[in-house]
């Protein structure tokens, strides 16, 4: 276990990412807020589904899903159709204007990490990468009482890896 004075740094470390966040938020175009690169990075990434099952990976509620999705299918990025199983349910498809869409988004945010990072060895940066997924990995298994990190199973760690998604696209 680490030091305590190394936990409130982390804390520190921590609140301090808010800047990093609103400058991935200025890269978004302005017809594309955060909400509406969330949903688009999470249908690319699952593939079509329900709105309920987007609200869960969100992690917001179903008003503020339902205004993510209005915004991206209004613009053409995604589509709705009847849910065969339940004639009362949509499935969400990403289009191949979301895509495009979503091409565009991690340009964006890649370009802009790049330059920031110039200075940052191919290592750092894969270390910065394995340390931010095995901290969100504790919080995602610690928070259940499921499962302890680096002890959990692979079943696990893909349930709440679906659950640990940021909001930004990238």
């Amino acid at each position: 276990m680490a030091a305590r004075s190394h936990y409130q740094e982390l804390a520190r470390q921590l609140s301090a990412v808010g800047a990093v966040k609103r400058g991935l938020a200025r890269t978004l175009p302005p017809e594309c807020p955060a909400g509406s690169a969330a949903v688009l990075a999470l249908l690319a990434e699952h593939g079509e589904m329900r709105i309920s099952r987007l609200a869960e990976l969100l992690a917001v509620d179903m008003s503020v899903t339902s205004r993510h999705v209005a915004h991206v299918a209004e613009r053409g990025w995604i589509e709705r159709s009847p849910d065969p199983a339940d004639k009362r349910s949509r499935i969400l498809r990403l289009t191949s204007a979301g895509g495009e869409q979503l091409d565009e988004l991690s340009r964006r945010t890649t370009e802009m990490f790049a330059q920031r990072l110039i200075d940052w060895s191919d290592d750092d940066v894969g270390r910065l990468n394995t340390l931010l997924s095995r901290l969100r990995d504790s919080f995602a298994c610690r928070g259940s009482g499921e499962c302890l990190p680096g002890k959990h199973s692979g079943d696990c760690r893909t349930r709440h890896f679906e659950h640990s998604h940021t909001r930004t696209p990238m």
